[in-house]
């Protein structure tokens, strides 16, 4: 009934990934490339989870 009460864990899962992303470019900028490596990583990875839930929630 209150479903639209209930926050949407893709959205979470995204603004997650983009904050990320703008670290891993401050870090890029800085010329801190190994940092850069690791949230590059850490952003891919979270986009497989959103891709996951995306798909589980088309279903």
């Amino acid at each position: 009934m209150f479903s639209f009460f209930k926050s949407d864990p893709v959205k979470k899962l995204v603004k997650q990934q983009d904050e990320l992303l703008e670290k891993a470019m401050m870090a890029q900028r800085n010329g801190d490339i190994r940092s850069y490596s690791m949230l590059t990583m850490e952003a891919e990875a979270l986009n497989e989870k959103i891709e996951a839930a995306k798909s589980a929630k088309s279903s």
